[in-house]
Order: structure tokens, then sequence, then C-alpha cells
């Protein structure tokens, strides 16, 4: 299997970024992490960053027929991007929306998630955790 692990907007500068709600971890560390654990279950995971709202939907309609899965924090896009939405129903690939705060306990223009009905699941507020955590759920979802 192959994955395919998108960050958008401002998650480049986690380890600085209001690390009393992000922590410190970098964006870089939540990579390798991913891509090691991927590694223990048999799932090659690719990696990728951008702050700009285009590309992001650019690179989710070229996973079409090359990844098996999506895994993706949209940072603040999910909330108003309904293009992001569009571009992930539009690629069916089963996608995992991420957040490392619990979005749901937070300012409440961040309780509406657009992307999450096109989504398999979504996993909220552990952190950098959040990342495996959805990495191992898709990999049981898709075998």
């Amino acid at each position: 299997m192959k994955f395919l692990l998108i960050n958008g907007a401002n998650l480049n500068m986690l380890g600085t970024r209001e690390p009393e709600k992000y922590g410190s971890t970098t964006l870089k560390d939540i990579e390798k992490s991913v891509k090691c654990r991927g590694n223990e279950l048999g799932v090659d995971v690719d990696t990728w960053q951008s702050n700009h709202e285009g590309e992001i939907v650019d690179k989710i309609q070229s996973a079409k027929g090359i990844y098996d899965g999506i895994l993706i924090n949209a940072g603040g896009y999910t909330h108003t991007s309904v293009v992001i939405r569009d571009a992930i129903a539009s690629v069916q690939i089963p996608t995992v929306e991420i957040h490392m705060t619990n979005i749901h306990a937070r300012e409440e223009f961040r309780h509406t998630s657009l992307i999450s009905g096109v989504c398999v699941a979504q996993v909220v507020g552990f952190k950098e955790q959040s990342y495996l955590l959805a990495l191992d759920g898709l990999v049981k979802l898709l075998k």
C-alpha cells in the first residue's frame, strides 16, 4: 500500500507555533515518525506540505491512481475550503482527516469541518499521535 500525507497551511511552523497547543514536535519529526510506522505496517508514505490552497487541490488530484489512501491535516483550510473538500471527493481515495488539537473544543469557527463529510474518519486531539492513530486506522480499514 502507498499513502500520501498532506499537511496544509502553517503546519510547517510546528515546533515553534503555539507550543502550548501543538507541542514542540516539528513537522519533520512527525513526518519521520509516520514514515517509520508506515514501514512497520508495510505501507510506503510520501509526505508533502503547502501553505497554498490551490497547490493542495493539485496534490490531491494528482494522487488518483497512485495512492491507496490519503492522510490530511488541512489546518485552517479544514474550516473554509470547499475546493479541498471537492478535490477529496473527486479522487475517491479513502482519506482520514487529522488534527493535533480537538477542534470541537476550540473556538466556535473551528467546530465545523468542511472536509469531514468526504473523509472515512477524523482523528483529533492527540497532538502528534493523531497522525499515527490516523495511519493505523486507515491501514486497518483498507486491509
